[in-house]
């Protein structure tokens, strides 16, 4: 792929991170076959399929249960890359040697699934979510992982000069 399809494709996956519903955190992840330049499945955060709009049906589980940001994983929203895994799972496409785009660094859970999946590049929009993460994770089993341009996170403070 070359950069002006990277670009558009991170624009992409920037817009479906806006359908997430989650009041904390919106994330974003597209699928895509790198030889033919296409989507092939997207995914974003957001609560379980027919559960309601967020993690806890109508409320956020990490708000009512208090856990801080860069913990717990495993409370809250299905992760956007979680979701792509799936949904390429559930229609029968194939992950095997595809690209993912996220729009933040992906977590060990996600890290270990995209890994076993076969995903063989992660591009990272930087200045996404900056918890305890799985890039290191995804580097030492031989997936490339790229940081590429992108909005900042709004949590960190503009530099004054």
């Amino acid at each position: 792929m070359n950069d002006k399809h990277i670009r558009i494709r991170i624009a992409q996956c920037l817009a479906l991170a806006e359908a997430s519903n989650c009041p904390r955190r919106k994330f974003g992840a597209l699928l895509l076959d790198p030889e033919r330049n296409v989507i092939l499945m997207d995914g974003y955060n957001g609560g379980p399929r027919g559960g309601g709009r967020l993690c806890g049906g109508e409320s956020c589980l990490r708000d009512t249960q208090q856990v801080q940001s860069g913990t717990r994983m495993e409370v809250g929203c299905h992760h956007a890359e979680m979701n792509v895994v799936c949904n390429a799972a559930a229609s029968g496409v194939a992950t095997q040697g595809a690209w993912l785009i996220v729009t933040g660094e992906p977590c060990m859970m996600c890290s270990k699934m995209i890994h076993h999946a076969g995903i063989g590049r992660v591009l990272v929009v930087e200045g996404g979510y900056l918890g305890a993460n799985g890039v290191d994770y995804l580097r030492a089993h031989g997936v490339e992982v790229e940081a590429v341009e992108g909005p900042k996170d709004p949590r960190i403070a503009p530099r004054t000069v």
